[in-house]
């Protein structure tokens, strides 16, 4: 169809609204996979993962757990010599695999993101009493008791709180994350 964009285009156009250096420019040298500490829990490295973009393997690279396991350090972005912040590109293709549907099964980033939106579209803070537990129990995390021995001893000193607060304006926030993100309507 020739209304429809290739993906490395749309993901380009992605890094263009986040001004981030087009991934064209990539030499494939493979510093961001050599300084990654990530890399061990991924599918694919960064540099991989950047010429399957150029390739237009879209569902390969929406079926890679890469991106996800991204620890956001900006290590491949201060020492890629192409000036391409891939950091951005990493927190790009999730925002465009949430806004598709598309990620692997069974991954906890994908649900702990739907969470917190969902958490920040009802009363415009995060609010961790709520949240964690969220993808806890979808997952079965082996420490739940650890993590509810925690939350107690928190609640009992007044550093987490019970009930959720709002913050003033919760409607006119909520508006403008509409008009930003599209996955915001479904809370």
């Amino acid at each position: 169809m020739a209304s429809e964009l290739y993906f490395s285009k749309e993901i380009a156009n992605l890094m263009y609204a986040t001004h981030g250096k087009p991934i064209k420019n990539c030499l494939q040298c493979g510093t961001c996979s050599a300084t990654c500490p990530s890399v061990e829990f991924m599918d694919h490295t960064p540099r991989e993962l950047i010429g399957m973009i150029s390739a237009d393997l879209k569902d390969e690279v929406l079926a890679s757990n890469t991106y996800w396991s991204c620890a956001s350090c900006y290590y491949c972005t201060v020492r890629c010599p192409a000036g391409i912040d891939i950091a951005d590109l990493m927190y790009a293709l999730k925002r465009y695999s949430m806004w598709k549907g598309a990620y692997p099964e069974g991954l906890i980033g994908p649900a702990f993101s739907e969470s917190f939106i969902k958490m920040i579209m009802r009363t415009g803070r995060s609010f961790e009493p709520v949240l964690a537990p969220s993808y806890i129990f979808k997952y079965g995390a082996r420490d739940f008791i650890q993590e509810a021995k925690t939350a107690t001893a928190l609640v009992m000193k007044g550093r987490l709180p019970l009930l959720p607060t709002k913050i003033e304006g919760l409607d006119n926030f909520q508006r403008m994350v509409r008009r930003i993100i599209p996955i915001g309507e479904s809370s």
